[in-house]
């Protein structure tokens, strides 16, 4: 063996191996590793593109707080000037209620003290003529000095 026919049949079988590994196994290669760049590539635009989305969901969802909270808050100013309208409203029920408690106090008052002082006049009146009895040392007739006695009466 020789050794420059080994070498020669070396290289020609390495330019061989060579072009048969151009000509089918490094198109496959390159298309698994293109497609593998290409998906890889969809990926990160994918992912770009959900970060995106993701962004605007979350400002969409801080708009939709931001309107929740601003509800919320109208709602409790609402419910509060609410709350204050009854409570202003109850309050003059309750001095309308009073002044008519108090009203009718009064009424019953003056009916009573109209009825005292009628009492204490026909009290007066029966004492005065005790004491006009006692005077007079004869009893007075009360029917017939009716007339006397309203007049008495009034007069007291």
């Amino acid at each position: 063996m020789n050794i420059n026919g080994t070498l020669v049949a070396q290289a020609i079988v390495f330019a061989l191996l060579v072009l048969f590994t151009m000509k089918f196994v490094w198109p496959p290669i390159t298309a698994a590793l293109d497609e593998r760049a290409r998906k890889i590539a969809d990926g990160l635009a994918a992912a770009d593109k959900a970060k995106s989305e993701l962004s605007v969901a979350n400002k969409r969802v801080e708009e939709e707080l931001a309107k929740s909270r601003n509800e919320s808050a109208g709602r409790l100013a609402d419910a509060e000037r609410r709350a204050q309208a009854m409570i202003e409203e109850a309050k003059a029920k309750a001095v309308e209620e009073g002044n008519k408690i108090i009203a009718a106090a009064k009424v019953e008052a003056e009916q009573q003290t109209i009825k005292a002082r009628e009492t204490l006049r026909e009290q007066v009146a029966a004492l005065a003529v005790k004491g006009a009895e006692q005077i007079l040392r004869k009893e007075v007739n009360a029917g017939v000095h009716a007339d006397l006695l309203g007049r008495l009466k009034t007069e007291l």
